[in-house]
């Protein structure tokens, strides 16, 4: 558990401009192809956090407001922070026709508390991002009595185990670091310690979790567009990235067909404030 903490504080300790600026190589990559969260996890959600159209949330890090469309439906009101100058133009285009979702282009460290305003405090596989002294009392800070923290998550998309064996040849060649295959029970437990860490925040109370796994099919141009996403790629030299991505497009267009079958693990936890 003191390791996944410290790899957790290792997103949050970055100086906060890094931060902000972290994805905009790959915002409209994100945007693209990053999944969504299932319909029957945002229901679960709203059913545990008894969430309605009266609710007013405060969402962190919406990113292209991935996560604050589905939400958005209800017809509640969500102010949306998000520190990234590019995502926040995304989540603006996304939102459009939502006038109950008000997005600031500030982050949450910079946000002006509005203390005991909210129902709902969500953060869409961005809390992490936060440094826990900061993220767990001021969420808390922001919600009414007995409100609801709500952290969604999308674990990596994960082909089959024997298609990785084949894909991990690849990187053995260009980029050995990158070489990794979590499976359910690993991507569970750190699901689990996730939930852990907000109830060891001393902030929430009565978590309550839940998860749904999605099976998706990404042509070799999408899934490399999906790799170019996650943190590990966006800090790889542009050569070895582009020996990587070139010998993973040949890999799945020769023996697989041009596609690749994926599923990964939605999940969230909902904690109430103490």
């Amino acid at each position: 558990m003191e390791d996944f903490k410290k790899r957790i504080i290792s997103y949050s300790s970055r100086d906060l401009e890094q931060r902000k600026n972290w994805y905009s190589p790959a915002a409209e990559a994100y945007n693209k192809a990053r999944p969504q969260y299932p319909q029957d996890l945002i229901e679960q959600v709203i059913n545990v956090a008894q969430l309605s159209t009266d609710s007013k949330i405060l969402e962190v890090g919406c990113g292209p407001a991935t996560a604050t469309v589905a939400i958005a439906q209800l017809g509640c009101s969500i102010i949306c922070l998000e520190p990234n100058p590019d995502f926040y133009k995304l989540a603006q285009q996304n939102c459009q026709a939502y006038p109950n979702v008000e997005i600031q282009n500030t982050s949450f460290e910079e946000w002006t508390l509005l203390p005991l305003e909210f129902d709902a405090v969500l953060a869409a596989s961005s809390f992490h991002w936060i440094s826990p002294e900061v993220g767990y009392p001021k969420a808390a800070n922001a919600l009414k009595e007995n409100g609801n923290l709500i952290l969604l998550w999308n674990k990596e998309l994960q082909p089959a185990y024997e298609v990785y064996q084949r894909l991990s040849e690849v990187y053995q060649l260009y980029a050995p670091t990158l070489d990794r295959y979590e499976d359910r029970e690993t991507q569970e437990d750190i699901l689990r310690q996730l939930g852990n860490i907000a109830i060891d925040s001393g902030q929430f109370k009565n978590l309550i979790a839940g998860q749904v796994t999605s099976e998706v099919t990404y042509t070799s141009d999408e899934y490399l567009m999906l790799l170019n996403t996650y943190s590990p790629y966006l800090k790889l030299d542009s050569y070895s990235k582009e020996a990587l991505f070139a010998g993973l497009k040949h890999r799945i267009e020769e023996e697989f067909g041009g596609s690749l079958q994926l599923s990964y693990i939605s999940a969230f936890h909902i904690a109430q404030k103490k």
